[in-house]
């Protein structure tokens, strides 16, 4: 079983400022209160192929992440999916869209999969993702102006 979740949000900086910022994900922290810490390998700029490690805390357990970028076209997409063995496992992406005025429009969306006992929880943490992604976006949002 799996399920998808997607927040779209409208940022007041020019795409390739919001598309940098998306794209080191160790700035996740900032608008993710789940990252509790994130590093990057190797330690360049990033590009398809490279790995982001994370420890994050959901429903007060702590897991290790490991996500793989599988797509990257500068101030167009990112791609992502999920290298660890936890019992949710995601993929996704940010899609991003230059507007007027330097303004950028972001939309960032998850797939997530359950696993062995993982395909009971998925579904809750679909809703949760569900329910919790207009927040998200807005915190996205202020993290990349405040940037």
């Amino acid at each position: 079983m799996s399920g998808q979740f997607e927040s779209t949000v409208e940022i007041d900086r020019p795409v390739g400022e919001v598309f940098a910022y998306l794209a080191d994900g160790r700035n996740d922290p900032q608008f993710s209160p789940r990252v509790q810490e994130i590093s990057r390998t190797p330690d360049a700029p990033t590009g398809v192929g490279t790995v982001f490690r994370s420890t994050v805390k959901d429903a007060g357990m702590k897991t290790g992440r490991e996500f793989r970028i599988t797509g990257f076209e500068p101030e167009k997409l990112i791609r992502w999916t999920e290298q660890s063995k936890n019992l949710v496992t995601a993929e996704g992406g940010y899609d991003f869209e230059a507007l007027p005025g330097g303004r950028t429009r972001v939309r960032v969306f998850n797939t997530l999969e359950g696993h062995g006992f993982g395909k009971l929880l998925v579904g809750l943490a679909v809703s949760a993702a569900r329910k919790d992604a207009p927040d998200f976006g807005r915190r996205i949002k202020a993290a990349a102006e405040a940037a």
